[in-house]
């Protein structure tokens, strides 16, 4: 079931901050994001369910990546110097004080946007 703040739903909030994601690594010559429309499905899954944590805690960059490295660990992720799905690997299994500013900026994006659609945020 989708929380709605605002009218707008987790699902649509996580394509935005999909697609701010995908911005931010571009900016930084990684071009390795898909289109929302084009991302795998357990893809758009971890995102919504960041989303909804967001939407009902208040949430550190910190926090925000802990949950989400909670939720790759219980469906058998590990870590692995490249992304792959298939073999379940990604580089960012690791505690958030370990992970290389790059990827730390992506947790306070995260937060950045889903923030502004909670209730009294402008």
């Amino acid at each position: 079931m989708d929380i709605v703040m605002s009218r707008v739903t987790a699902a649509q909030i996580a394509k935005i901050c999909h697609n701010v994601n995908k911005a931010y690594c571009e900016s930084q010559n990684d071009f390795s994001q898909s289109d929302w429309a084009d991302a795998p499905e357990w893809q758009k899954s971890s995102a919504i369910n960041g989303v909804k944590f967001h939407l009902e805690n208040d949430v550190s960059p910190e926090m925000s990546h802990e949950n989400w490295l909670k939720q790759k660990l219980e469906e058998g992720w590990v870590f692995g110097k490249e992304k792959n799905s298939e073999l379940k690997t990604h580089p960012c299994i690791k505690r958030y004080d370990e992970l290389p500013k790059f990827q730390r900026a992506k947790d306070s994006l995260f937060k950045a946007v889903v923030d502004s659609f909670k209730e009294g945020t402008v």
